[in-house]
């Protein structure tokens, strides 16, 4: 059985434009297991990097209702003081943007040993560095004994994200957040930098969330997949029935967009408008409802809440029983209209 490492109950963050507060991350629950890779999908602006920021507990201004259990311990309930003593320690993050992640300041040596010394006081000034270059080997930096004194501006980006990486594992955490770590790297590098998270999971029996866009990283990395919109999981299900049974009208159609190498197509699909601004969120019914015109209004719940349909398969809104795609000429002519 598997054994639970983060229990997200009831989450809901919001964020305060001019006199009001709205949720971009919207009762939220959702559970992450040891050695587990959890790969949380959607377009941007669905909330998923809130989500991320909430229980690294990174979040300034936001107003955070709800639990976020790791190990018990609640998160979103604890201190600025005593948040510092988990983040960093059990808890990890690889940021989206190496470059404007890293003090462009410090040596990398010092901004990887800054880490460790925060969480292991009696370290000494040797013993930290060798502990520097054993996570610069790990992690697949050539020459770190050369690299530990260079600024992040004199490396790549594949290689500022390497450090990124030997940062947020410098204390080995047992959760690691991997917000979009691949973006903006060329695809032999993303292969290596997926490939070393993969790695690190097994080493160190963590549990993962990788937030993504993109699929053919959810398809190779993931375990289980939540499928997020408009700050709610519309679908969840184990990486396989995902791919091979996706239920959601929003699951559907994000896989409908991918072009398949292996069918001719004439164009590639396209998902009708945007995910909504926070303040122009519906709150009530099904919120992918506006990007699906062709399907009746009846076919919606008025309160859709997840639901198992088979063991382990959640979906929300009963409209994925009665949502099919719309020839070229009818969805044209919804857009016309």
């Amino acid at each position: 059985m598997a054994e639970k490492l983060l229990e997200i109950k009831n989450l809901t963050t919001s964020f305060r434009i001019k006199d009001d507060y709205y949720a971009a991350v919207d009762n939220l629950s959702l559970t992450v297991n040891k050695n587990e890779v959890l790969a949380i999908v959607g377009e941007s602006g669905c909330g998923k990097s809130a989500l991320a920021f909430s229980i690294m507990g990174l979040h300034t201004r936001a107003k955070i209702d709800g639990d976020i259990l790791y190990k018990d311990k609640n998160i979103a309930k604890m201190s600025p003081a005593e948040i510092n003593k988990v983040r960093g320690k059990d808890l990890g993050m690889i940021f989206q943007d190496p470059l404007t992640s890293l003090n462009p300041l410090m040596e990398i040596g010092d901004q990887i040993g800054e880490t460790l010394i925060l969480h292991n006081k009696n370290l000494s000034k040797n013993k930290i560095r060798e502990k520097v270059l054993d996570l610069l080997n790990k992690v697949g930096i050539p020459r770190p004994e050369y690299v530990i004194n260079q600024f992040p501006h004199e490396l790549s980006g594949g290689m500022r994200q390497r450090v990124v990486i030997a940062m947020a594992i410098a204390n080995e955490p047992e959760l690691l957040i991997a917000d979009e770590p691949t973006t903006a790297l060329d695809v032999t590098i993303q292969s290596q930098i997926l490939e070393l998270i993969n790695k690190l999971k097994n080493e160190m029996n963590s549990g993962i969330i990788l937030i993504t866009h993109d699929l053919g990283v959810v398809a190779e990395m993931a375990d289980r997949v939540a499928v997020m919109y408009a700050g709610q999981i519309v679908e969840l299900a184990d990486v396989k029935t995902l791919f091979e049974n996706p239920l959601h009208p929003y699951t559907r159609s994000l896989l409908n967009s991918v072009p398949n190498a292996n069918e001719e197509q004439d164009k590639l699909h396209v998902i009708q408008g945007i995910v909504p601004s926070l303040q122009n969120l519906p709150r009530e019914g099904c919120r992918f409802s506006a990007r699906i015109p062709w399907v009746d209004e009846t076919a919606h719940e008025a309160h859709p809440e997840l639901k198992e349909v088979t063991p382990g398969h959640l979906v929300r809104c009963t409209c994925y029983k009665h949502f099919s795609f719309p020839d070229d000429s009818k969805e044209e002519q919804h857009v016309l209209s």
